[in-house]
């Protein structure tokens, strides 16, 4: 009797802690799915339109470009489509990547039926093709979207001097770059070379401006910030300018040298030589007479 009243406390401890257990696990699962009543909340989804690919900007769009993908009913961004038959023919504006829903914002207006960069123009603009090379293009930096300020080298027509006979000079600024391409080109001697073209985006007053510059001197692109917007008035730079030579205005050709041929060598003849004359001295010594000869010169 003594061995059995010791294990009862043990036995009740043990009852009390397993009834607490279970009692505690099943308030555990109630207030984590809200009681016997609760429910599973489907979040609601709604098929938006992505492009399968990269698309660049100028595309027609196809059916084969587009899927149509799940998005949260509040998370769809403005503009985007739900149904791909809309889109079908539609010319894009904007470069599109993979998996980037379809925006109204990307694309041309439903008039424009045909794709390339007439498409992308924007109202009121030309694009402008020019020749270039690696060296124009930087190496492959310049690329559709960028945009460049266009600097000419031509021929000053106000020169005073040599120094000054060309002139470096920003003719155009923020010019977006709307395609970049290579062609072929012989030249007088039948040889082929490749030649990197850029069409850029211009008002009717700077494809003027470009042509000529194009035309009469040598283009240099400046690769810009996308953000940057800010123009800059700037009044060229020759020669003189670019080496700060504060006294060139001053500055005077020097003479051209005479040719050898026509050089004419006058000879000076020496100065003559002064007359010189001889002085006779008797020196007496004692009973000793000698006779002592001095030169001296007039």
């Amino acid at each position: 009797m003594g061995r059995l009243g010791a294990l009862i406390p043990l036995i009740l401890a043990l009852v009390i802690a397993v009834v607490a257990s279970v009692f505690l696990y099943n308030w555990v699962q109630k207030k984590g799915t809200g009681g016997t009543e609760s429910r599973v909340v489907q979040a609601e989804t709604v098929n938006v339109a992505v492009a399968v690919v990269d698309l660049s900007w100028g595309t027609k769009l196809k059916p084969e470009m587009i899927k149509m993908v799940p998005y949260l009913k509040d998370s769809i961004p403005p503009g985007a489509f739900t149904d791909p038959g809309k889109l079908a023919g539609r010319v894009l504006i904007d470069p599109t990547k993979k998996g980037e829903p379809m925006l109204e914002s990307r694309l041309a207006p439903e008039s424009v039926e045909h794709g390339g960069v007439a498409a992308i123009v924007g109202p009121g603009k030309r694009a402008l093709a020019v020749k270039g090379d690696r060296v124009l293009g930087m190496a492959g930096l310049i690329r559709p979207g960028s945009h460049v300020d266009v600097l000419a080298t031509i021929s000053n027509p106000g020169a005073e001097n040599d120094a000054q006979k060309d002139i470096t000079k920003t003719v155009l600024e923020n010019i977006r770059v709307l395609a970049t391409g290579t062609e072929l080109e012989q030249d007088s001697k039948g040889t082929t070379t490749q030649i990197d073209v850029y069409t850029l985006e211009v008002s009717p007053e700077e494809a003027e401006k470009l042509a000529l510059a194009s035309t009469k001197g040598r283009l240099h692109f400046a690769l810009r910030n996308a953000t940057d917007v800010n123009y800059v008035t700037t009044q060229g730079t020759t020669i003189p300018t670019m080496l700060a030579l504060e006294n060139w205005e001053s500055y005077e050709e020097p003479a051209p040298k005479p040719d050898a041929k026509e050089t004419i060598v006058v000879a000076t003849p020496p100065p003559p030589r002064p007359k010189s004359r001889t002085v006779t001295v008797e020196v007496l010594k004692g009973t000793d007479l000698s006779k002592v000869n001095f030169s001296k010169e007039d």
